[in-house]
């Protein structure tokens, strides 16, 4: 009796309009559910095949159909080259031999001034003149005075003469002898008195005027006309001799060992793109306590471009070796743990290789450590890259 109730219920209800929106919503659940499961199977699908085709299919690691995702980049096999180890380094610029002029006689009122700086000058050439009409005046007096001490002489000697004449008569004793021949020893005495007193005057009055030691270019001048100068006036004039220039390099400890005389150096003044080629003659023997920093001496030929205290830069080639020479592209810097590349290992994937640069030439970069020259380093592109990325290298020749 309660069955016949609840299936005539059921009967009722399911001619109600409710009663299909609920069947209809339960389908498309169910219809829902069961697609997005199925589009779940398939991604799981396509991926597991993407990631493992190109491991296990060769074609994809032989550039086929599965490889066109794999990005192309350029690589090279450096090898090892012969490459000019070269040092930068910076100084100022000096006369090699400096020369200072001051006073080397007595001094007085300069009268002229006949150089100014930048003048080449000769050895001895006058560079200024001294007023000497004071001392002229005694040097004529002195030469006066040869003259009175030689009439004196003259006189003495013929006195003696005439004694000479009577002392075989008896006229005169020997002690008159004696005595006139010391009388006329005396006067000739005094005539080269007279003549050494007049030379010292005469060296003086020429050592009125600065000369110049050497030939050579005049630097700086420190004197002007009605000057009144002196032994204490200092220097008066700074010369180079023979125009001879040197750059006096500051260089580490590190480097000042790879540093021999005779080493070739290319100079260039700052402000210049000039080129002066020069040559080390000298190397400190000694390093500074504070800077830990030696000094090398780089003689250079006279340019005017080369002005004493002036800065400048040097590049000294210390000798050659061999390294592998790769582009500047090809070497990256993050910024703390140094220089590095980017190198491509036998399965093609990117690994990151830390280096030490060396001499940086026209040619490119040297490596100083770190690779052998036979890895298959990355030329282009290597800031798009990241370790463990799989690539397809292109080999490039290297230039070198």
């Amino acid at each position: 009796m309660n069955y016949e109730r609840k299936v005539d219920s059921m009967d009722s209800l399911a001619g109600t309009q409710s009663f299909y929106e609920d069947q209809d919503n339960r389908r498309k659940r169910m219809f829902t559910i069961a697609a997005v499961v199925l589009i779940a199977v398939i991604l799981i699908g396509v991926w597991y095949a993407f990631t493992h085709r190109a491991a296990d299919d060769p074609a994809a690691a032989a550039g086929g159909p599965g490889a066109q995702n794999i990005p192309s980049v350029t690589v090279m096999v450096p090898g090892r080259v012969s490459v000019q180890t070269a040092i930068a380094a910076n100084g100022t610029i000096a006369a090699r031999r400096e020369m200072p002029v001051g006073i080397a006689g007595e001094g007085g009122q300069v009268v002229r001034v006949l150089v100014e700086p930048g003048q080449w000058v000769g050895a001895g050439q006058t560079l200024a003149i001294i007023d000497r009409s004071v001392q002229s005046q005694q040097a004529a007096s002195l030469a006066a005075s040869i003259k009175v001490a030689q009439a004196d002489a003259d006189l003495a000697q013929a006195e003696l003469e005439r004694a000479q004449a009577l002392v075989g008569r008896g006229f005169i004793s020997k002690a008159d002898m004696d005595r006139k021949r010391a009388t006329r020893d005396a006067a000739n005495a005094r005539v080269r008195v007279a003549q050494a007193q007049y030379g010292e005057a005469t060296a003086r009055n020429s050592r009125l005027n600065i000369v110049a030691p050497a030939a050579g270019l005049v630097l700086t001048r420190q004197v002007e006309p009605g000057q009144v100068v002196g032994a204490g006036s200092g220097v008066l004039f700074r010369m180079a001799k023979g125009g001879e220039m040197e750059m006096l390099a500051q260089m580490s400890e590190a480097d000042l060992q790879r540093i021999k005389v005779g080493t070739r150096a290319t100079v260039t003044p700052v402000g210049t793109s000039l080129q002066i080629a020069g040559q080390v003659w000298q190397v400190a023997p000694i390093v500074n306590l504070e800077t830990r920093q030696g000094t090398v001496r780089i003689a250079v030929p006279y340019s005017a471009a080369l002005r004493p205290g002036g800065f400048a830069d040097a590049r000294l080639v210390s000798g050659t070796e061999q390294a592998p020479l790769l582009p500047e592209s090809a070497v990256q810097s993050d910024g703390t743990a140094g220089n590095y590349v980017l190198v491509v290992d036998s399965k093609n994937v990117i690994q990151r290789v830390p280096v030490k640069v060396g001499t940086v030439t026209d040619g490119g970069v040297s490596i100083a450590s770190g690779l052998t020259g036979n890895e298959k380093v990355v030329v282009l592109a290597g800031a798009f890259l990241n370790p463990g990325e799989k690539v397809k290298p292109v080999v490039q020749k290297s230039s070198q």
